[in-house]
């Protein structure tokens, strides 16, 4: 995981709209999640989801590192206090977002409710789109990711195409006074807009990125 000051990543940063901010490279992309001690050392352990980790359930993934670090409490929430940095294949993280279904409904993808609500019904990735929040929890204008997994999908990203699990919870615990108190100094990993190699990943989501041509992008 490569790390960067906070200060030096947020003026690159889009300051409003839906945009994937992340860590990644040409194959992989990095997501979070926390959770209690039990699930979160045994994941870190052993590199695959497991033990008292229900794949029954919808799990929710993060690709922002400050989002996590705003619905964890950098790590001091009960059951959230082991923070893991999962590495994913780019073409699972965009079959993702690709068939992922919003929570709430929009006109702009479905013609009604009731279509909007089989959709649901049917998707194993849920999409919802929240403010994104600085170090110290402060709200921005601009939108952070996170999408719900279930069924095929969980046991895909849990198990199945999973690439590294890392526990980063030292890294937060380290930077968790300086969020609050010395944000020039405030370490977090490099982030930078993603952008899914296909088309309809983005029409999916409904990004507000740079226009697919400038990120390559073709439709699979």
């Amino acid at each position: 995981m490569r790390v960067e000051r906070y200060k030096d990543q947020k003026n690159r940063w889009p300051a409003s709209g839906r945009h994937i901010l992340a860590q990644y490279d040409d194959e992989n992309i990095i997501v979070y999640q926390a959770y209690r001690p039990s699930i979160g050392r045994y994941a870190a352990e052993l590199q695959v989801f497991g033990g008292e980790f229900s794949f029954s359930r919808m799990s929710w993934i993060k690709p922002n590192f400050l989002w996590m670090m705003y619905r964890s409490g950098w790590g001091t929430k009960e059951g959230q206090e082991v923070v893991l940095a999962i590495t994913l294949p780019r073409t699972l993280f965009d079959e993702m977002l690709a068939v992922a279904v919003p929570s709430t409904f929009t006109s702009a993808l479905y013609p009604d409710q009731e279509s909007w609500k089989k959709a649901v019904e049917a998707s194993n990735v849920r999409l919802q789109w929240d403010p994104d929040h600085s170090p110290t929890g402060a709200a921005e204008e601009r939108r952070a990711i996170q999408l719900g997994l279930r069924g095929d999908m969980l046991r895909r990203y849990g198990r199945d195409d999973v690439v590294a699990i890392e526990d980063i919870s030292e890294f937060v615990a380290a930077q968790r006074a300086m969020a609050l108190s010395r944000s020039d100094e405030l370490m977090i990993p490099s982030e930078e807009v993603y952008y899914p190699k296909r088309e309809d990943a983005w029409r999916s989501v409904g990004l507000q990125s740079t226009k697919l041509e400038q990120a390559g992008g073709e439709d699979v």
